[in-house]
């Protein structure tokens, strides 16, 4: 059995406040648009069924009870507690929050949940023993920025201002539409002429409270970001991360890490570019989250083309503690079987699988996002 360590879970999101009826549950465990097929629920999937095998024993039941037993388990200890049980069960002792709506419309906790419903930070990281820092998303730097400018010089002042402020205290940047609109056709960081062009079409055409989608304003908000040197994480949405390559190769030497997510199905993808790149690393929380009992397959797949200090343990989880726990079991699970079997064949010494397990769960993350303990160890067992 290989040894995981306590994780350090690198990006996630708050969990919600509020009670939940079993149709929000399950909504958000789906985590889709629409309802589930007739006859069937949410908890027909590798997530759902992963949270009837992980979660109700952390709430006093039995493992794979039914729903709605479960459901009124939860109900019956409250939001908060059952919050707290499942949290301080799931083996995470770091949780780098994205805060904000940044953009996205959907996550791996279901629909679009406004910030205000979802605990922050610190309250993340006191309902589950842990520590918690800040993942800034750059769009919604971006849409305040805008909604307190009257014109594009003023708008662009102040983004300039908002993102080397969170620089100051935050671990990271994300992006939710750098992938599929900034970067989809130029990588390149716009001139300043076009970015004043594109800023007053946007301004004369945008209402308080719309999202940012003009791709010359999400490359040059994505530049403002690499000039801090902090780590940016890029959301593919299931796409294929080809895009990132030339962005990649623009940035390489220039001190930022670029972190790819939600990239399954494309993983092998993802993986090729942490290899081929020094500054790229791909996450692993979306991946097997998704697939479930067939996690192992996956991350097998994955450690055959990525350098194993280039991957990253993550839940993306939002809304449901629940998540928090799937995300860490499973990954536990799938490295203990795939390491372990590395080791029961002859390939791997246990030392060394030990050390990669080791790395995977925090040690890149505290080196990448600085939460120190992060040197990579010796190489070798010795």
């Amino acid at each position: 059995m290989t040894d995981v360590p306590a994780l350090v879970d690198q990006h996630c999101h708050g969990v919600l406040r509020t009670e939940l009826g079993i149709g929000t549950f399950e909504a958000r465990l789906g985590g889709a648009a629409g309802p589930p097929a007739p006859g069937t629920t949410f908890f027909d999937t590798q997530k759902g069924f992963a949270v009837r095998r992980w979660c109700p024993p952390l709430l006093g039941l039995e493992p794979h009870c039914p729903p709605a037993r479960y459901l009124a388990r939860r109900r019956e200890l409250g939001a908060l507690e059952a919050g707290r049980r499942l949290l301080r069960g799931s083996g995470i002792s770091v949780y780098l929050v994205h805060t904000g709506s940044g953009g996205e419309h959907t996550g791996s906790g279901g629909p679009l949940t406004e910030p205000s419903e979802l605990t922050e930070p610190s309250e993340l990281a006191a309902a589950g023993a842990a520590e918690a820092r800040e993942i800034v998303p750059l769009e919604l730097l971006a849409e305040r920025a805008a909604d307190a400018s009257g014109t594009a010089a003023e708008f662009l002042a102040g983004l300039a201002e908002a993102v080397h402020t969170a620089a100051a205290s935050a671990v990271a940047f994300t992006s939710a539409a750098a992938v599929r609109q900034g970067l989809a056709h130029d990588p390149r960081a716009p001139g300043p002429g076009t970015v004043r062009g594109a800023a007053g079409r946007w301004l004369a055409g945008r209402r308080t409270g719309d999202r940012l989608t003009d791709p010359v304003l999400i490359r040059h908000v994505l530049w403002i970001a690499v000039a801090t040197g902090l780590p940016v994480q890029l959301r593919l949405d299931d796409g294929d991360p080809l895009p990132i390559a030339g962005f990649a190769a623009a940035t390489m030497g220039l001190g930022t890490d670029l972190v790819l997510l939600h990239g399954y199905p494309h993983h092998r993808r993802a993986a090729q570019l942490a290899g081929a790149f020094p500054h790229v690393y791909a996450d692993l929380g979306h991946a097997l989250v998704h697939t479930g009992a067939r996690a192992a397959a996956v991350l097998a797949e994955t450690l055959e083309l990525a350098p194993f200090g280039k991957l990253l343990f993550s839940s993306g989880a939002r809304g449901l503690p629940e998540l928090h726990v799937v995300a860490a079991r499973i990954f536990r699970e799938a490295v203990a079987r795939v390491l372990g079997g590395f080791v029961a064949d002859g390939a791997w010494a246990r030392a060394d699988a030990d050390r990669v397990a080791g790395l995977i769960a925090a040690g890149n993350a505290r080196r990448i996002y600085g939460l120190g303990d992060g040197q990579l160890p010796p190489t070798g067992p010795g």
